[in-house]
């Protein structure tokens, strides 16, 4: 084969490769740790396992409630404390060194609607990058795909434990009615406000995004590469 022709049959082999590539990045999302975003909190209450652990209500809560705060790119997750002293929140009574009564499922994420991550893969990363939450809390990474009046889900999710990254994936429904949520999901029991610090807390951050540019410098990089062998 001659080399113009040769030539021209790389670059049209690579542009097929390249558009495959475009493609695949349209059918998939990622999504991060954005402290742009507009975070939402949910809180589900249940009784203690002690008592029962039956489900008591649950309901939208602002993101400081639950309790989650970003400082620049850095979210921390950290017990809830409820401020009311009724027993029915603390055991004895809210006061310095009373047990909390109820166990808290905080829920801090970003919710999407009108298909705009439906009927792909979406995948959301992060980086642990300090975690001192005792065996009384635990945190989950979480991709939720709902129904349109939210009553059933489709879900994927991972346990946060030692600073590193973590990366989940969950090929959503491809329905405008839906909703995509991503987040974090904090479990554990009530603390009184003195009482929080020993009980620590957990520190995420974004890792950057991929974009079908870098994808694309890659692919005319290798085709350079081809051309130079040639």
């Amino acid at each position: 084969m001659n080399t113009p022709i040769k030539s021209a049959v790389l670059a049209t082999a690579w542009a097929i490769l390249l558009l495959g590539a475009e493609m695949s990045a349209l059918a998939q999302a990622n999504v991060t740790v954005n402290p742009s975003a507009t975070w939402l909190g949910y809180m589900n209450v249940f009784n203690l396992p002690s008592a029962g652990g039956a489900f008591q209500f649950g309901s939208p809560w602002g993101t400081s409630d639950l309790v989650a705060s970003f400082s620049g790119p850095t979210l921390t997750l950290s017990p809830n404390r409820i401020g009311d002293p009724d027993p029915y929140w603390y055991i004895g009574g809210g006061a310095p060194g009373n047990p909390g009564n109820k166990i808290m499922e905080a829920n801090m994420y970003v919710e999407s609607n009108g298909g705009l991550l439906g009927g792909q893969t979406v995948t959301f990363e992060g980086i642990v990058i300090a975690n001192s939450f005792t065996a009384a809390h635990s945190t989950y990474a979480f991709i939720k795909d709902f129904a349109s009046d939210y009553s059933s889900f489709n879900l994927t999710t991972v346990l946060l434990g030692a600073p590193g990254s973590f990366s989940i994936n969950l090929a959503t429904i491809s329905d405008p009615s839906r909703h995509v949520q991503y987040g974090f999901q904090t479990v554990g029991v009530n603390v009184w406000s003195t009482d929080v610090a020993p009980f620590g807390s957990i520190q995420i951050n974004a890792v950057p995004e991929p974009s079908t540019f870098a994808l694309a410098g890659i692919g005319l990089a290798a085709l350079l590469i081809m051309r130079r062998r040639r």
